[in-house]
């Protein structure tokens, strides 16, 4: 069992960078050995504030000797370095979406079982504890016969490369849609059968020049319905970079659920902005230990490549059907 852990980041681009480092840090025994990012300012600025190193190449921080890697680049840019990554560290945890292409998440889940190296995808919505409270009366049958899902994803609109097409590969559908459908494949192992989506360009933020608005409905292979609402509708000011909320009907009644509902609500001028401090339990903080805890128990990741990849392809098969116009089967 390894009981020290040596963490390398690679890219701080994604904004959930800096909690997952954070989290990492609060940890007993584990040690972040360094930073790499394509953006150098970006990089040398995070490995100051982490106390820790830059390296100006993927390849110089892999040959410190890493447990693992937790990747947080741009989405197109996660196929190459897990790639880079595969073979030299035992695990990734790689940002979702897995990737903006299919091809390019089987690819990654490809390399990673060559070379015998643990993949893992960053969903850490499954570490909410409402939504853990939720998955667990769901398993107790609290509600019975289950019929649909009613769910939203919205947030603020983030801007910098999430509205770049060729980096992101879409903007608020793809940005969105994956954590929720991930939890509902997580809550009863059922696949999506069918999509059919509207998707809105630059609706909510003129000129955007990207999807800014979408509303899925699809069905699961246990026949339960389902719509999500995916858009980023919240102004900057709103407190929280989500707003998952799941409202699940089953045959004995409702259960909704707030993924975020865990805080107090601060009014601060300094901030210039309410903010939400949690007083629960931290979802990136969950999905980081439970990383960690893989590395040392030599064990396979809770949330798995191919988790990622089955999520992707329900944000992809909902921009075909907002294409179309039709329904996707997926």
């Amino acid at each position: 069992m390894t009981t020290n852990v040596k963490l390398g980041f690679f890219s701080f681009a994604h904004m959930h960078a800096v909690s997952y480092a954070r989290s990492a840090q609060n940890m007993p025994g584990v040690e972040i050995a360094g930073i790499y990012d394509a953006n150098p300012a970006k990089g040398e600025e995070w490995a100051e504030k982490l106390q820790t190193r830059f390296f100006a190449s993927a390849d110089e921080l892999l040959a410190e000797n890493l447990d693992g890697a937790i990747i947080c680049a741009e989405n197109v840019h996660h196929r190459p370095l897990v790639e880079a990554c595969a073979g030299r560290v035992g695990a990734i945890l790689c940002e979702k979406p897995i990737a903006t292409t299919i091809a390019d998440a089987q690819a990654m889940i490809d390399i990673c079982a060559k070379t015998n190296t643990k993949l893992q995808i960053a969903f850490p919505v499954r570490y909410s504890p409402p939504i853990r409270h939720l998955k667990d009366q769901l398993d107790a049958g609290s509600l019975g016969e289950i019929y649909s899902a009613k769910c939203t994803n919205h947030g603020s609109m983030p801007g910098g490369w999430f509205i770049d097409q060729k980096l992101a590969g879409g903007g608020a559908v793809i940005d969105h849609t994956v954590h929720v459908i991930d939890v509902l494949r997580w809550f009863w192992g059922a696949e999506v059968t069918e999509v059919y989506a509207e998707i809105g360009d630059s609706l909510l933020h003129p000129d955007l020049g990207i999807d800014d608005a979408g509303l899925l409905s699809f069905q699961l292979s246990n026949g339960v319905y389902g719509t999500l609402d995916t858009s980023w509708s919240r102004p900057k000011s709103y407190p929280t970079w989500g707003d998952v909320k799941i409202e699940v009907l089953g045959a004995n009644g409702l259960i909704r659920t707030d993924a975020f509902a865990q805080h107090i609500a601060v009014s601060s001028d300094a901030a210039g902005k309410t903010q939400w401090p949690g007083w629960g339990s931290n979802a990136d903080a969950g999905l980081v230990a439970d990383f960690v805890g893989m590395i040392r128990e030599d064990r396979e990741p809770s949330i798995t490549g191919y988790d990622g990849l089955k999520a992707l392809e329900v944000a992809l098969a909902a921009y075909e059907s907002a294409r179309t116009g039709k329904p996707v089967q997926i």
